[in-house]
């Protein structure tokens, strides 16, 4: 996979100014996630020349093919899935991923129990309630948390996708979330992207998924350009 080129030297400089734009707003320790999607194996590369080891992408295949371009690369980058998630790619996907974000009703839970005991996970809630966006209801993540710790998955926290629109929009949800995380006791908080990253960090986010802010947009079949994380 080849992908849209990027500059390393403008990625750098993205991911300082990224990181100003966090302190400014909290002083909690936040990872960020550059979200390649779109992108080829470059951007992962210039991502680590940045410091930035968690990569986070929407597609297995995708995700794949970067992790075989960046063999020689393979223990600098942890491999964020958060993406909408099949259960016959988790086998695929097993030994490359290190957390898995989208993690959202049981059938998949007992798969990646099955293919990768003891991983990594975030439970995913759909903050908006729109039946196109992958996420459990809030009020059925206490129950899946728990299922996802019986089948001996490291339940490391939640994760969530503010509504489109506005910024404000996104912050009931994400408060919501940061309670729920703090009622079961769950550090990680995976909220916020480009465009609701200030309303995140101020709810408590501790990771934040970016691509946007650091590559660019992300260009599309046809030469279009599509939204970013």
């Amino acid at each position: 996979m080849t992908g849209a080129e990027v500059d390393p030297e403008v990625v750098s400089a993205r991911v300082r100014a990224l990181r100003s734009r966090i302190a400014a707003v909290t002083d909690l320790e936040v990872r960020i996630v550059a979200v390649t999607k779109g992108f080829g194996a470059g951007a992962v590369r210039a991502a680590l020349a940045a410091g930035i080891h968690d990569i986070g992408e929407n597609y297995a295949q995708e995700l794949l093919d970067k992790h075989a371009a960046l063999a020689e690369l393979a223990r600098e980058v942890r491999w964020q899935f958060i993406g909408r998630l099949q259960r016959n790619k988790v086998r695929a996907l097993a030994s490359v991923v290190s957390c898995w974000q989208t993690i959202d009703r049981d059938e998949l839970a007992a798969e990646l129990s099955r293919r990768a005991p003891g991983a990594a996970v975030l439970v995913q809630l759909n903050l908006s309630g729109e039946p196109q966006k992958g996420g459990c209801p809030i009020d059925e993540a206490p129950r899946l948390v728990a299922r996802c710790s019986q089948l001996g998955l490291e339940v490391r926290g939640l994760m969530g996708v503010g509504p489109a629109g506005p910024p404000e929009r996104a912050r009931p949800g994400f408060r919501r979330l940061v309670a729920l995380a703090d009622e079961l006791g769950l550090p990680e908080r995976s909220i916020g992207m480009t465009a609701d990253l200030e309303v995140a960090l101020e709810e408590g986010s501790t990771m934040v998924r970016v691509g946007r802010e650091l590559f660019g947009p992300r260009p599309v079949r046809g030469g279009a350009a599509g939204p970013l994380a």
